[in-house]
């Protein structure tokens, strides 16, 4: 028979196999028992203000006749 670390001779687990496989039950138990963690919606509403400043800047040119034609008839628009 195949001798192996767990084994002696006898088919008997020896002590350090033991503590060993406790171990790594110990380890495996621990591992499926971690923290969970959990996301939730806030109680109050985000707020973020933002401080824009738009500012525009409109610039027009008249063909000749039609500012000569406002002129004339300011009533006209």
């Amino acid at each position: 028979m195949m001798q192996t670390a767990l084994t002696k001779a006898t088919d008997q687990p020896t002590k350090t196999a033991m503590k060993r496989l406790t171990m790594l039950a110990a380890l495996a138990t621990l591992g499926t028992t971690t923290a969970c963690v959990t996301v939730s919606a806030p109680d109050k509403p985000i707020v973020i203000n933002l401080n824009i400043k738009v500012s525009q800047e409109v610039v027009y040119r008249l063909d000749g006749q039609a500012k000569s034609l406002i002129q004339a008839q300011p009533g006209i628009f």
